[in-house]
């Protein structure tokens, strides 16, 4: 897909620095401590730059992934659905950071922004940004439950708020984040927030595109994004081109 190429970006990535970013993670119901364990030896092995579970969970890969590495961890809050209060939302996001999270992922509240209560939606995600501060909060807009018109709102909200990042999606949709989202996310918000896209990415071709349209971080299922960093590896000269050679 042809994209428009922005200032500033990387000519290629080496495997080492596409590891560096993506996010994986264990973050469904049927994942166990096993889960974890295998999710932190990945990490370490490849580099990514964060790990994430759920909160139950993040004090066993605290343990397991000591500060100061190349993986941060991290967790979810209002997840899947976003719906819970603003005040289960502050108290779980402070829970995640006294057990070591080094960011945190948040859940728009869908069903307010689809309501147009976005005052709501605002001052939801501004609690959980100031209770964890300096801790980057991600707030993940969900974009299969949302019209174009409502991603442009949520989008601009999150810019506003403080938060570090918006994101496509929590990946728990069939629905997969696509170039035409990500190009309408970027015109919305320009330079006031980082873009993180998550949800059915599966080739080099697309984290290409999308680097190029302004992402900078991705969250890939945890397979697909090892298999990722080795096609890179093995692509000529062991780099995705970027700035250059489209891929």
């Amino acid at each position: 897909m042809s994209t428009s190429i922005r200032p500033g970006l990387p000519a290629h990535l080496e495997a080492r620095n596409l590891a560096a970013l993506i996010d994986i993670s264990a973050v469904q119901a049927f994942h166990r401590e096993e889960d974890v364990r295998e999710l932190a030896r990945i990490a370490a092995e490849h580099g990514f730059i964060a790990a994430h579970v759920l909160p139950h969970f993040v004090p066993l890969l605290r343990s397991l992934l000591p500060r100061g590495g190349a993986t941060m961890i991290g967790g979810p809050v209002g997840f899947p659905s976003g719906g819970h209060t603003t005040r289960t939302k502050a108290a779980e996001a402070v829970g995640l950071v006294v057990d070591g999270a080094e960011e945190v992922d948040m859940m728009i509240n869908v069903g307010r922004l689809k309501s147009g209560d976005l005052a709501y939606v605002e001052a939801d995600i501004r609690a959980v940004v100031e209770a964890i501060a300096p801790v980057p909060l991600k707030v993940i807009l969900e974009l299969a439950h949302l019209t174009d018109e409502e991603i442009r709102a949520g989008a601009k909200i999150v810019a506003g708020s403080g938060a570090a990042f918006v994101k496509t999606g929590t990946g728990w949709t069939p629905s997969a984040t696509t170039p035409e989202n990500i190009r309408l996310i970027v015109d919305t918000v320009g330079d006031a927030v980082e873009v993180k896209a998550s949800g059915g990415i599966r080739s080099l071709e697309t984290i290409a595109d999308m680097v190029r349209l302004g992402v900078t971080r991705f969250g890939i299922n945890t397979k697909v994004a090892v298999d990722l960093v080795r096609q890179c590896a093995a692509l000529p000269g062991g780099r995705l081109e970027i700035a250059g050679v489209a891929a």
